[in-house]
């Protein structure tokens, strides 16, 4: 069995990493906002507790999700280990995740970190642009347009959303480190982060990943 929690700041790469070890690895990928939509959309006891929190516009306590994670570990794909993409995000939900795994037996064997400075991660995440018109998003350092402003395949006008301006995403950068930093000490006290170098190639970082986590395994 194995348990590997991914982690990666916004624009790192995590969630075009995760489907790729699920594929090369063939560990189940559990996110939690999976999870969620699952339980909401089937309206599950869990999924109906969840709806209680949201519609108020509280947060949905930690043992409701710990629970959605419980009931998606006793899933028959899951028995040979899991890779956890977006939980835990805190200590605590970490040491949940702790004492949950203990229930199956089993633990956290290796948390690759995908590391990408913040600057890069900003440049990645703040110059999306979308066209109006057909919805084709370019990105003015990795994909831009023949001519700016102007989408290549209809001439429509192209705009920036409002959660893809260089504050949006400087604001959710800076939340993810501050929030996330303890949980990257928790996990590197403990031994199990292993840092992966995420400004290489889509592909160099796979090889990457797939090499900590089978030294892990």
């Amino acid at each position: 069995m194995t348990y590997v929690v991914l982690m990666g700041g916004p624009g790192a790469g995590k969630g075009t990493q995760a489907k790729r070890l699920q594929a090369s690895l063939g560990l189940p990928q559990v996110a939690t906002g999976d999870l969620f939509r699952e339980n909401l959309k089937n309206n599950t006891e869990l999924g109906q507790l969840a709806r209680t929190f949201m519609d108020r516009g509280d947060l949905v306590p930690d043992e409701v999700t710990v629970a959605m994670v419980r009931d998606r570990l006793s899933r028959p794909d899951c028995a040979n280990g899991v890779l956890f993409d977006g939980f835990p995000r805190t200590i605590p939900q970490a040491e949940a995740l702790d004492e949950l795994l203990h229930e199956f037996g089993a633990q956290v064997d290796v948390v690759p970190y995908i590391h990408v400075h913040p600057d890069l991660l900003l440049q990645r995440l703040a110059g999306r642009w979308t066209c109006r018109q057909c919805g084709h998003v370019y990105h003015k350092l990795f994909n831009p347009p023949q001519q700016d402003g102007v989408c290549d395949l209809d001439g429509s006008e192209l705009y920036q959303r409002a959660d893809d301006t260089e504050e949006t995403q400087k604001r959710r950068i800076d939340v993810y480190f501050e929030l996330t930093a303890p949980l990257l000490d928790f996990y590197r006290e403990r031994g199990l982060l292993a840092e992966v170098d995420g400004e290489q190639s889509i592909d160099q970082v796979q090889s990457a990943l797939i090499d900590v986590i089978k030294q892990a395994a």
